[in-house]
């Protein structure tokens, strides 16, 4: 769809703002923001309030109470205020500003802004949220780390902000709320489908794993009340039965920087938590400690993380081709399947699957949901639906082609969101840098 252009415009006087409408008026921020001086002194004000790149402000969520602050240590923090400007200097370069519809306090790192009589607070929110407008603030962050580069207040009080008149504000403001709302709206539709498509795909591995590929097997009840009927030619065991020996890796110091393709490295515990085998995860060894070569990793191993979240602790993987000087950690178990017992890859499928997942999220110890743990005994009473060898084969070879399936799904659906994303930072740049008219274009919409 094309939209109308202004029909006159003039030089911005900003290298990347370019050309804008000719009535627009571009002013410093400082002359129409106004720094908040406000501070949690005694009570605390409202919840804790974060900046989300997509979202802008909004209440931040813990998955764990015990990273909650307590209220002595919230003494000091920045309040923010119904319809003021929160701004996250460190994260400009991610869009780490907007305006607030919630009252709530923030880090004192943040900055919290009344903003000037005459601009819409919608239209300042998507005009300084706008891709073009973090463009503009990325070349001027200072730092060495891309995660933390600051803008300076001297930079940010001269920042140029674009003022149409406030009609104007208003139109584009209402445009971009309502044509963000449908492009989310797909968005969120699609977010759902993938989260639809991973459920299936676990369904399938499970079944596969459990029930085998014969529909017309004859069943016999497992024992086992979670696990339900399995093909009667397998048997059920613990996986003490399929496997060698349990390792447990070290935990030396190391660099924080990946290691280079030639020197050794140490295995982080993420490097399991997808469903493939993943060796970027992991952290240099320092050239100046010999590396204890019995942990090196190995083709053909079996990984397990032993301590990690409720969701990924005990997340199993399996080596396949792997380059050499890479070591156990402590936090990462390893073991290999019995040979003439059992194939790796299908360990490793049952070991991710529903029912060994409800197992080891049972048995998982620790007070935190952030760290929890889970022992070797555990782990080798887990039970394990065992068919044939060559059936385990044949399991292994129909899950790799159904998954590779569901994986492109995925995929597709990631492309249409990444499109969709493109076109609604597209489109609020040229909204509000005038790049479009939407004077004529508000009520139809709004119908």
């Amino acid at each position: 769809m094309s939209f109308p252009r202004y029909p006159a415009y003039k030089d911005s006087g900003v290298e990347w703002l370019r050309e804008v409408p000719q009535d627009w008026q571009v002013k410093k921020f400082r002359h129409l923001f106004r720094e908040s001086i406000e501070k949690i002194e005694r009570e605390i004000v409202g919840s804790m309030l974060s900046v989300s790149g997509y979202r802008g402000v909004e209440v931040k969520e813990y998955d764990d109470d015990n990273r909650r602050r307590l209220d002595e240590d919230l003494l000091g923090y920045r309040i923010a205020r119904v319809g003021q400007l929160v701004v996250n200097t460190m994260w400009l370069n991610y869009a780490g500003l907007g305006v607030t519809e919630y009252e709530g306090h923030v880090s004192p790192a943040y900055r919290s802004y009344d903003i000037a009589e005459g601009l819409e607070r919608r239209y300042v929110h998507h005009l300084l949220r706008s891709g073009i407008y973090v463009q503009g603030y990325t070349q001027l962050l200072t730092g060495i780390r891309p995660n933390s580069l600051q803008m300076s207040r001297d930079d940010l009080m001269e920042f140029p902000v674009l003022v149409p008149s406030s009609r104007e504000q208003l139109l584009i403001a209402a445009f971009l709320d309502c044509e963000t709302a449908k492009i989310d709206a797909l968005v969120a539709e699609q977010r759902r489908l993938i989260d639809l498509l991973a459920e299936k795909r676990k369904a399938v591995i499970s079944h596969a794993v459990t029930k085998g590929l014969n529909p017309d097997a004859p069943m016999k009840p497992s024992g086992v009340e979670w696990l339900g009927d399995v093909p009667a030619h397998w048997e059920l065991k613990s996986l003490r039965h399929s496997i060698t020996k349990i390792e447990q890796g070290w935990s030396p110091t190391c660099e924080n920087e990946p290691a280079a393709e030639d020197d050794w490295g140490v295995l982080k515990v993420g490097c399991g938590n997808r469903d493939e085998f993943d060796p970027t995860e992991q952290k240099a060894l320092p050239r100046d400690v010999d590396p204890l070569t019995a942990y090196e990793i190995r083709t053909g191993d079996i990984l397990m993380s032993r301590g990690n979240t409720r969701s990924l602790v005990g997340m199993a993987t399996f080596v396949p081709r792997v380059r050499p000087r890479l070591l156990l950690s402590d936090l990462l178990y390893r073991f290999r399947a019995k040979p003439e017992l059992a194939e790796g890859k299908f360990l490793v499928l049952c070991l991710r699957s529903l029912n060994a997942r409800f197992q080891i999220e049972r048995e998982a110890t620790g007070t935190s949901p952030s760290m929890k743990k889970i022992g070797q005994g555990v782990i080798r009473g887990l039970f394990i639906a065992m068919p044939p060898f060559d059936e385990q084969r044949e399991i292994v070879t129909f899950i790799h082609a159904e998954t590779a399936r569901f994986d492109a799904l995925t995929a597709e659906a990631q492309r249409a969101i990444d499109l969709l994303q493109e076109r609604r930072d597209a489109l609020i740049s040229a909204a509000v840098t005038g790049q479009i008219d939407v004077r004529g274009l508000v009520e139809t919409v709004a119908a």
